[in-house]
Parts: structure tokens; C-alpha cells; sequence
């Protein structure tokens, strides 16, 4: 692997030479001013204002969104004069432009109050009063939260899902699913560049956002309440992610890093077989399901003694994992942007791929089960089924963007937006613990290859019509795959008194499984906005709709080999059992049998929406927003039982109207407070609604969808008070409330037999707390302390639910809802000198105690512990261009806990990580 990188990076490295040759081809003496003119007040991009340098016939008008651009500019100290009737004109003075450069000049207008005196700033006090997160913060029509290019280039965040956990009231389980205040992954919806994002796991809905490099992202922006132009089923929050912007002058960036895991790096792990080109997360065609066992359909009628042995043969002879030593994760990524002129007309362009190889590791892993004893005080719990052993897996994650953006006239773009991401686990499990029901020691090794692939391709566009009305719409077209190719799980058995390992006789001794799941989405929508009134006392009416349509094939099929063998043959090597002794002509051992752990299921989703709303401006300093949202929802599933059982239709639809207010009084110029009240939805996912089996072997849970589940309607209520006393500062405090109607809650049955993990729908629940957040230089408590910031955001939260009559069983009808945290801590504190370029941040996270599992009475619930993270991180120049990179992860490395009662369901350690790294800019 690590040669791989270093031939990576030699490659990229000679892509740039041809790359840059032109970059700064204007030598020229003149150089180019680009930019954007905003409102203050709301942040929105103001077209048709005039940009003149002071001194000179040079100027022009900006565009859509604010954007101008003035080209063949002497070089050396310039001014631009600003001016846009009901705006106060401005000259922003300071300018240094060398020579065949490109400057980016942020200019903001005030509205003109009774003088229209033209006000004068130096361009570095212009630039410092916009801080792109806390302007989206200030200005946006509901309550958000962002996170930078810029804020996750300060951190060791490598993806999506890392970075988003930084934003207030927001916890990230195991890795890639995304909780906002507590609440459950389901409650949360993500999109990319404003379109929703299928979801390439087989069981849910949601998106893993580890899908995604944080090297391809702009800002990461969470929605906290809800306005009619969202989806309805925006439930807890809305995460979009927005991929990377052209920059205003052709910019290369590359970067490399090494990193080390002190559990992992240089030192003996368990690692699965490869094959194919797992490296690049190609590595399925060599795991595909054998054209043989394929053939054989349901096996009804019986295959042959001949056919079981050709099918036995068409297996790959992996069973066992490997052990070597752990190599080093790596990195490589390269970005390429500008705005040239093409033909005639300008087009802004950024390229990018990143790749990134990583070694992990679950060492001191543990896995049990609970069932319920009789104890001196009453009902306990007592460990069964536990098993001891260490996970390792070799991650891959790569991806790329082209985005493409032009004008058409003045008042019209096109943007073309292009994202792909692809990953691979392959993993190897090795475990040993005693098995409950045979009373046999086993040691379980289970190989596990998962490959997942994201597309996204958006087409946009934005029409401004005079300074009045704006048409925006897009088109979107998302594909995911998820395959997971030749799962293989192995038990052997030891007896009880001793002595030699032998292959165990049940169906569950040997298994293969071969699943795979692909999902699109076609996405249209559209909006007309009308704005009028005078500047400062603006309103904007705004109507729009969107159509989707979402389609899914999942598949699993699970096949078990069952072995007619001596004792003293079941303790050969499983490579030597299954690698071709026992299927000569002839041989009768081995049969072959689908197991019903499989399922298959298809599901077609359409979703219908049309709104209405309006910002209306009630006074100098109250806003309404308001209107409705009309959505209508049709959900066909149909399930199917492994090999020819019963087909199972489902059908589900609903038409909801989700209305809206909310009021934002502007306190003062730096204070605002907002009330939010409005009604959402959360939509039961595809495979919680199929009624099959999926289940893993020996002592694994058994998975089973409800098919009388119900959609979730759910009414919310926020206050929050916000408060920038300077630029790059905030200190917000918010309330807020949610009833939930038809909630639905994961509820595990234990017991001594099979365990089944299913969904039901509680009769209600209520969920509230408060969140603040504060960003402050410390710069105020003395001079020396002027280059560090302290940041921390705090969510405490509480929930109750009514669990009503929760199928045959009861849980604790006073617990908090399941994935609901009590508490969610994000601390940070950041030194960055005067130039910026050196900066050292320390970031923190806790997520409290909370629900992973309801469960039916007498066993008490199942929890994810709380668990304390450190983060370091340190960036500085090098020479030139380059820069230099060192991040510290995970550096406290407490264990991941899952516990019920007594017994600790789930518990490993991963490691602390050390990465070193370089970035090049030219």
C-alpha cells in the first residue's frame, strides 16, 4: 500500500507540471478583481450594482447573486467605489494587486437610512467582516449551523461525518450516521448540493457520511427548523453538503499524508484474503456469486450429488484470516480551479479526487447477549454468548468532483455539478467464546468485504429577471450500490473437556452470503421568487415544487455447507475440507442448503411536493416567514423470502399539509431572536417495513421488518437568541420542543432462543432541551492572547415517550426515546497567528448515555456508554507554497461500550492515529 501511494503521489505530482505551466500566464503588467456584492443585513447577493476603480474608465455591474469580475486592471494599490440605489455607496480602499494577479474582494452594502454619505474601508477590514459560517448563521431564514472549508481545514477531519460532528447538538454513531439533538438517525435527512442523497445501506435510509472526503467539500450546513421550500421529512435536521466552489484564479492544490495507529501500524492484525483490485475499491468480480450456485435458482428440484460438488468447487477457498503486519494509512488528494474564458465566455471549473488508504483495528473486542435471572432484588441480567477476539479491517475511501459553471447574459448561470465517492471495507473477524445452546467452546472467524459507491450529477439553473423576480430549478440523477460479495462465516468447536478444533456439524458451520443492494433517484424541482418593497423593508414571495422518484433492488442470498465427515477429517484445516479432497466424481460429503437469513425486496418511492411561502417584513426589525408545504407520498415494497418462498406486497401512501411560522426580531444590529413553530414527518424506512428474516450465524441477532408501520408526524418549536458582537464571534442560546405522534422505536426481544431485533410504532413521544453555543477571540483578557479563539457548543436534552401497546410485549414506559443522548459537548480552542497560515487547534466531543436499543420487559434497555474524544490538530508553512500538516485522533482512546444491565453487549478499542502531511498550492 505503501508503494502504491508513493507512486500515486509521483504521478500527480508530473500531472502538475502541464497543469500549471499556464497558471500564471498573464505576466502581463494588469491583473483581475473578482468578487460578490451582498446586503449586509441578509447576506443575499445584490445584482445590478456599479463597480468602478477609483481613478480609471474601469468598471461593471454585478451579476446574479452579486458576482462581478473587472479584468485588465493596472497592477499596484487600487480602490473600487461601490453604488446600488437604497444602499449606502462604498469605496473599499487597500487593494494591492500584483502584477498578473487575481484578487477575491468580498464587498457588503448597507441599506441608505436618511444620508446616502459614501462610506470608506481599508480591504482587509472588508474581508474580516465576513466569516462565511456565521453569516449563513446570521442571515439565513431559519436556524442553521455551518461548518467551512476553511474551519474543517484546522481539524484532523478526513470525512463528512468527522466534520459534521463539530456543528452544536450534533453526534455522530459509529462513524457515519449523523444524530442532531439527540435524536435518532432517522430523524435526520441529507443532501448534496441541495438534492436528497439515496442511501446505499441495505436497512436504512439513511446516509453514511463517511461516504464523503472532506477534501470535495465547501461547507457542511445543518438545518435546524423547518420552511416550506425543504422536504417534509426534515423531522430533526437537514445536513447538506455542498461540494467545492471554482475559486475566482486558476489554484493547484495537492497534498500527501502519512498516518500511524499505535493498535494497528507495524504490528500483527487480522486481515482478510484480497482479491481483484481491492486497493481501489474494485474487488467484487472476484467474489461474485459462482455461476453454478447461481444456476441453481431455489434449488427446487434438489440439485444432483454431482451439482453439490461442482458448486462446493465454485466457491472461493477463503475461510481463515490471515495475520501480518498492519501498514500505515495514506493519502493523496488534487484539486484544480479557476474561471478562464473558453470560446468566448467565461466558465468557472474546479476538479478534484482524493484517495486514502487507512488500517483498522477493533482490538479487546467483545460481544455478548443478556437474558433475564431472578435475583435477591428482584429481575437481573446475566451474560451468555460471549465472545472475545479483535477486528481488522484495510479501508479504502476515493472520490472526485467536476463542477462547471457560466453565465448566460448577466442575470442567468448554468451550473453542472458531478460527484462520485467509492469505499471498501474488507474486514476479518476472529473470535472465540462458548456457544450457550450446544454448550461447545467455538471459535467464529467471519471474513467481510463491503464496497459502496455514491453518484450524483445536478444540473442547475439561476434566471434573475430585473431586481424583482428569480426562477431557480435543477435536475438531479444519484445512483448508489452497496455490494457485500461472499461473506463467509466459519465455527469451529472444541469439546468441552478439550482437544483438537473440529469444523462444526450444523448449518451454521460453514456459510457463504452474497448480498448487494442498488438504489437511484431522479430529482426535479423549481422556485419563483418576487421580491418587493423598498431595500431595508423588503418582502420576497416564493412558490415552488419538486418531484421524485426513488428505486431500490436489494438482495441477499445465504447458502450453508453441510459436511458428511469423520471427526478426525472435521479437524483438517478448513482450506484442506473445502479445497477439493471431497468433491472428486464420485464423492458424497458435501450438500448444499439456502438458508432463510436471506431476503430480497424492491422498492419504488414517489414523492409529489408543491409550497408557498413569504417573508414579510413587519417593521424595521421583525420578519415573518411562513407557509405550507403539500407533500404526497407513495411507497410500494414488494418482499420476497429467500429461494422461492412467498412473495409479500406492501403498499403505503399519504398526503400531508406541513405548515410553518416563524417570526426573527433584529434586537440590534448584532442580535437576533427567532420563533419557529411547524409540523414535519418521518417516513418508516424500505427495509423496516418488509417482513423477512435476516439474521446472522451463531448467537447473531435475527433482523425482521413490520409491515403495519406507520408514518411519524411530528410538531416542533424553536427560540433562539444570537448574538455576533464582532466578526468571527457568536453566542447563541436556543429552546426547543418536538411531539412526536406514532414514534418509531427499535425494540429487541431477548431471549435464551433466538433474539429478534424489529420496529413498532410507540403512541407518542415529547422531546426538548436547550442548546448554546459561543465562538469569542481571547483577545479582550490581554494582547498576548489575541491569536487564540476558545469554541464550544453544549445540547442538553430530554425525551419521554408513551410506548402504548408496543406489540405482544411492554418496554419502560418512562424512558427516553431510542438514540436519544442527554447530553452533547463540542469544545474547542484554536491559536492561529497573524498571517493564519500556522494554526493549532485542540477539538473535544462527548455524547452522553443513551439509548441504542428498546427493550421488551424484564430486560432493561440497551445503552451506548458515553464516550470522550481529544482531537489535535497543527498546521504551518513549510517554504513558499507549501505547507505542513500534524493530527493527532482519537488521542484519549476510550473504549466503545454497548451495555444492557450488567452485561456489556459490545465493547473495542480503535487506536490512536498520528498523521504527518504536505499540501502544495500554486
Amino acid at each position: 500500500m505503501t508503494r502504491r501511494s508513493v507512486w500515486t503521489s509521483a504521478a500527480a505530482l508530473l500531472l502538475l507540471g502541464p497543469l500549471t505551466t499556464g497558471t500564471l500566464d498573464a505576466q502581463q503588467a494588469a491583473g483581475r478583481i473578482t468578487g460578490r456584492v451582498i446586503d449586509a443585513s441578509t447576506g443575499r447577493g445584490l445584482s445590478n450594482a456599479g463597480i468602478q476603480v477609483v481613478g480609471t474608465t474601469l468598471g461593471t455591474q454585478s451579476r446574479i447573486d452579486g458576482n462581478f469580475d473587472i479584468a485588465r486592471i493596472p497592477s499596484g494599490t487600487v480602490s473600487l467605489h461601490v453604488r446600488l440605489l437604497g444602499y449606502q455607496p462604498k469605496t473599499v480602499t487597500g487593494i494591492v494587486l500584483p502584477a498578473g494577479a487575481v484578487i477575491e474582494q468580498m464587498i457588503s452594502l448597507d441599506v441608505a437610512t436618511v444620508q446616502l454619505a459614501a462610506v470608506e474601508v481599508t480591504a482587509a477590514t472588508e474581508r474580516g467582516t465576513v466569516s462565511e459560517a456565521l453569516d449563513r448563521q446570521r442571515t439565513a431564514s431559519n436556524i442553521v449551523n455551518a461548518v467551512t472549508a476553511e474551519q474543517i481545514a484546522r481539524s484532523p477531519d478526513s470525512d463528512a461525518a468527522a466534520a459534521v460532528q463539530r456543528v452544536s447538538g450534533v453526534s455522530v454513531q459509529d462513524g457515519r450516521y449523523v444524530f442532531v439533538r439527540g435524536l435518532g438517525e432517522r430523524y435526520t435527512t441529507t443532501s448534496l448540493n441541495g438534492s436528497r442523497i439515496p442511501s446505499p445501506e441495505p436497512e436504512r435510509k439513511v446516509v453514511p457520511l463517511d461516504l464523503f472526503p472532506t477534501g470535495l467539500l465547501q461547507s457542511v450546513t445543518t438545518s435546524k427548523t423547518f420552511t416550506p421550500d425543504q422536504p417534509g421529512d426534515f423531522s430533526g435536521a437537514q445536513v447538506d453538503l455542498e461540494t467545492r466552489e471554482f475559486p475566482g484564479r486558476r489554484l493547484v492544490t495537492y497534498s500527501t499524508s502519512l498516518g500511524y495507529n499505535d493498535r494497528a501500524t507495524a504490528q500483527s492484525v487480522f486481515a482478510a484474503p484480497r482479491a481483484g483490485l481491492d486497493w481501489l475499491a474494485f474487488g467484487v468480480d472476484r467474489r461474485a456469486l459462482p455461476a453454478p450456485v447461481a444456476n441453481a435458482g431455489s434449488f427446487v428440484p434438489a440439485p444432483t450429488q454431482e451439482a453439490y460438488n461442482t458448486m462446493v468447487r465454485s466457491f472461493r477457498n477463503a475461510w481463515t484470516a490471515d495475520s501480518h503486519s498492519g501498514a500505515p494509512n495514506s493519502s493523496v488528494a488534487l484539486s484544480v480551479g479557476g474561471s478562464d474564458p473558453i470560446f468566448g465566455r467565461r466558465f468557472g471549473y474546479i476538479g478534484s479526487f482524493t484517495y486514502s488508504h487507512s488500517q483498522e483495528i477493533r482490538s479487546n473486542e467483545v460481544r455478548a447477549y443478556a437474558v433475564p435471572v431472578t435475583t435477591p432484588d428482584g429481575v437481573g441480567t446475566a451474560e451468555v454468548d460471549r465472545y472475545d477476539g479483535e477486528t481488522g479491517r484495510a479501508s479504502v475511501l476515493w472520490g472526485g468532483l467536476l463542477n462547471l459553471s457560466t453565465l448566460l447574459g448577466t442575470h442567468s448561470r448554468l451550473s453542472l455539478n458531478n460527484t462520485y465517492s467509492r469505499s471498501a471495507d474488507n474486514e476479518a473477524r476472529v473470535e472465540s467464546g462458548l456457544d450457550e445452546n450446544t454448550a461447545f467452546p467455538f471459535e467464529i472467524q467471519r471474513l467481510r468485504y463491503v464496497e459502496r459507491s455514491v453518484w450524483s450529477s445536478q444540473l442547475a439553473g439561476e434566471h434573475q429577471f430585473g431586481d424583482r423576480h428569480r426562477v431557480d430549478w435543477s435536475g438531479t440523477y444519484a445512483r448508489v450500490k452497496r455490494d457485500e460479495p461472499d461473506r463467509s462465516e466459519l465455527v469451529y468447536a472444541t469439546d468441552p473437556q478439550g482437544g483438537t478444533p473440529f469444523l462444526f456439524g450444523g448449518s451454521e458451520g460453514a456459510v457463504r452470503t452474497f448480498a448487494d443492494l442498488r438504489e437511484q433517484s431522479i430529482n426535479g424541482a423549481g422556485s419563483y421568487a418576487l421580491r418587493f418593497g423598498q431595500p431595508g423593508r423588503e418582502h420576497l414571495l416564493k412558490l415552488g415544487g419538486l418531484a421524485r422518484y426513488t428505486e431500490r433492488d436489494a438482495n441477499a442470498s445465504s447458502y450453508a455447507i453441510l459436511a458428511n465427515l469423520s471427526r478426525e477429517d472435521r479437524e483438517r484445516a478448513p482450506e484442506e475440507i473445502f479445497g477439493g479432497a471431497f468433491v472428486a466424481p464420485g464423492s458424497s460429503v458435501f450438500r448444499l442448503t439456502p438458508l432463510t437469513q436471506g431476503g430480497s425486496y424492491r422498492a419504488e418511492e414517489v414523492i409529489a411536493a408543491g409550497f408557498a411561502m413569504v417573508e414579510y417584513q413587519l417593521g424595521d426589525r421583525l420578519r415573518f416567514i411562513g407557509g405550507a408545504r403539500l407533500e404526497r407520498w407513495v411507497l410500494g415494497v414488494s418482499a420476497r423470502e429467500t429461494f422461492g418462498g412467498r412473495s409479500i406486497p406492501i403498499a403505503k401512501e399519504a398526503t400531508d399539509v406541513l405548515p410553518s411560522a416563524a417570526f426573527t426580531f433584529r434586537l440590534t444590529p448584532s442580535q437576533n431572536l427567532r420563533v419557529s413553530v411547524s409540523q414535519t414527518l418521518a417516513r418508516p424506512e424500505y427495509r423496516e417495513v418488509v417482513p423477512i428474516n435476516q439474521r446472522d450465524v451463531i448467537a447473531g441477532e435475527q433482523f425482521r421488518g413490520n409491515e403495519n408501520l406507520k408514518r411519524t408526524l411530528i410538531r416542533n418549536a424553536d427560540v433562539r437568541w444570537e448574538w455576533y458582537p464582532a466578526s468571527g464571534e457568536v453566542l447563541s442560546v436556543a429552546l426547543f420542543a418536538k411531539q412526536f405522534v406514532d414514534p418509531i422505536e427499535r425494540i429487541y426481544r431477548g431471549t435464551s432462543g433466538t433474539r429478534v431485533t424489529t420496529f413498532e410504532n410507540a403512541e407518542s413521544a415529547d422531546n426538548y432541551g436547550v442548546e448554546v453555543e459561543a465562538r469569542k477571540g481571547l483577545g479582550f483578557l490581554s494582547p498576548a492572547l489575541q491569536p487564540f479563539s476558545l469554541f464550544a457548543n453544549a445540547t442538553v436534552m430530554e425525551s419521554k415517550i408513551e410506548v402504548g401497546a408496543l406489540g405482544a410485549g411492554s418496554t419502560d414506559d418512562s424512558r427516553a426515546m431510542v438514540g436519544q443522548a442527554p447530553y452533547v459537548v463540542n469544545a474547542g480552542l484554536t491559536y492561529a497567528d497573524e498571517s493564519g497560515r500556522t494554526s493549532v487547534t485542540a477539538l473535544y466531543n462527548v455524547v452522553g448515555r443513551r439509548i441504542y436499543s428498546a427493550s421488551l420487559l424484564p430486560l432493561p434497555n440497551v445503552y451506548e456508554e458515553a464516550r470522550n474524544v481529544l482531537d489535535l490538530s497543527l498546521r504551518f508553512p513549510v517554504f513558499r507554497g507549501v505547507s505542513g500538516k500534524l493530527d493527532a485522533r482519537n488521542v484519549l482512546d476510550e473504549p466503545y461500550e454497548v451495555t444492557q444491565g450488567t452485561v456489556t453487549r459490545e465493547s473495542y478499542r480503535s487506536g490512536r492515529v498520528f498523521t504527518a502531511g504536505l499540501t502544495w498550492r500554486r
